[in-house]
């Protein structure tokens, strides 16, 4: 008799084991479904990207309960970050409209229009499952620098104005640019430029030729932090020669659904960063040593985006 009772017993505290479990593990599956994975943020493997990264994820971070998780200097840029986004193994990007159109559609002929592009653009990514939630409001495209002392010897503001003066000057870019057709020779031919002579160098080095008197004229990026850094000219594209590469954030549409606070995040930043404050970031970190963190705290609270 005590050994059925024991028995009965037992299957009683077996089966409250199990219900306890049951529920213990219904319980953990119900809080796992309100914790949303974190946003994943990727970057290409520079200054700027890094701090435009660091924005957005601190503007996510201050407005929502999202978690972020920032990936910075993804090897080959573009060429890799998109398909891991159309994936899903990211979520969003800091991009340049025509750096898409090159890269990501392949497009041999450059639409002059940027208007027209980016419309483009939008409709082409929608069908990978993505969209551009606006533009920041810089471009980051090639220019012309000349030290301060050469621009007031020859009068030079413009590309016009160098054309005139070629002769005396002398070029300076990276192999790539003055070798590749739609490059140097495009520009010169494009201008009617005769510079005395070029010299090609690799990136790193151009400004430092420049600033010896080595070279004269340099091909540049317009949000370089060097342009500041050694008081340059950047001389004004006259005839609009070199394309605009607008930057902005380019995410999967899953995301937007996924958190919802997220567009009207993203969009806040459309038309909020101009070259000059982009220029001036870059030279934070680049030439005064500041981290890329704390460089885009301070531009988010500047513009009233991030409040203490």
């Amino acid at each position: 008799m005590r050994l059925k009772m024991n028995k009965i017993l037992a299957n009683k505290n077996a089966k409250k084991g199990i219900l306890f479990l049951v529920t213990a593990v219904m319980l953990l599956g119900i809080c796992g479904c309100g914790k949303k994975e974190a946003i994943k943020i990727a970057s290409k493997p520079m200054t700027e990207q890094y701090i435009l990264t660091e924005i957005i994820a601190q503007m996510i971070e201050a407005e929502t309960d999202y978690e972020v998780e920032i990936t910075k200097g993804v090897g080959g840029g573009t060429t890799n970050i998109h398909p891991a986004l159309v994936k899903g193994e990211f979520d969003l990007y800091p991009e340049y409209t025509r750096t898409a159109w090159l890269n990501v559609l392949k497009r041999e002929e450059m639409e002059k229009d940027d208007d027209k592009l980016y419309e483009q653009l939008l409709a082409e990514y929608d069908g990978m499952g993505l969209t551009w939630t606006g533009l920041y409001g810089f471009s980051n495209t090639y220019g012309l620098a000349v030290r301060q002392e050469t621009a007031e010897q020859y009068g030079l503001s413009t590309y016009s104005d160098l054309a005139a003066a070629s002769g005396e000057l002398i070029f300076g870019g990276n192999p790539d640019y003055i070798e590749l057709e739609t490059g140097y020779p495009r520009l010169c031919s494009a201008y009617g430029m005769t510079f005395k002579d070029t010299n090609q160098m690799e990136i790193a080095l151009k400004y430092e030729a420049l600033k010896n008197g080595e070279v004269d004229v340099i091909n540049a990026f317009t949000t370089d932090a060097q342009l500041a850094a050694n008081q340059l000219v950047l001389l004004t594209d006259d005839q609009v020669f070199f394309e605009t590469f607008d930057a902005g954030t380019v995410v999967r549409k899953d995301a937007l659904k996924d958190y919802p606070e997220l567009q009207g995040i993203l969009e806040k930043l459309n038309g909020m960063i101009s070259a000059e404050e982009m220029q001036r970031m870059n030279y934070a970190v680049e030439v005064e040593g500041k981290e890329d963190r704390e460089v885009a705290e301070e531009f988010l609270k500047e513009k009233g985006l991030l409040v203490d």
